[in-house]
Order: C-alpha cells, then sequence, then structure tokens
C-alpha cells in the first residue's frame, strides 16, 4: 500500500484511460500518479494537477509554498529556475515510472 501524506494523492489510471502527462516535465504519466496544487492548499488553492512522484518531490525540494504561489499569481514559468530546469532537462527522456531519490535544494 502506497503511503500518503495529506496533501496528496497517489491513484491509479483507469486501464481504458489514454496516458496523460505530467503537469511539470509533460512525459506521460506512469503507474503512480500524485496530484499537485499550484497554489498551495495552504494560500487557498484548490486546483490539482497530475505530476510523477519524483516531480512532486523535485518540486516541493526547490519551492516553499510561498514561491509557488508567486510563481503562480505571477504566471512565472517554474522553469525560470535553473536548478529545476536543468532537472527538467534531465528527467525529460526518462520512462514514466522512473524514480531516483531526490536531491534536497543547496541553501
Amino acid at each position: 500500500m502506497a503511503r500518503k501524506r495529506r496533501d496528496e494523492e497517489v491513484v491509479e489510471p483507469p486501464a481504458d484511460m489514454a496516458p496523460q502527462a505530467c503537469w511539470l516535465c509533460g512525459r506521460p504519466l506512469g503507474a503512480r500518479v500524485e496530484w499537485h496544487h499550484p497554489v498551495p492548499k495552504s494560500r487557498g488553492g484548490r486546483e490539482t494537477v497530475p505530476v510523477h512522484p519524483i516531480c512532486h518531490r523535485t518540486l516541493h525540494a526547490y519551492f516553499t509554498n510561498t514561491d509557488l504561489e508567486r510563481h503562480a499569481e505571477g504566471g512565472i514559468p517554474l522553469a525560470s529556475n535553473p536548478d529545476l530546469a536543468r532537472f527538467l532537462k534531465w528527467i525529460g527522456n526518462k520512462p514514466p515510472d522512473f524514480h531516483a531519490p531526490t536531491r534536497k535544494a543547496r541553501a
């Protein structure tokens, strides 16, 4: 059984459904899907988007809830962060269910 935090959901996509794309990296989703709030729930966000677990962990390693809120409100692409841009380039050719330890952001 998959472990869940309060702010994430792990779901299995229906077998008859065409694979969706990850909100962050754009790759097809695999067997595990997590749901991310582009505007954090703590900041009033209600919308959720599907992401890979590795993409979700990377987002939260590089951005605080305040950062995520500023990016969403200002229309600033998250990929403007050089560390996240480097991650997106690296993850771009990996299979949908690829997993690796998530690095912590440099202080």
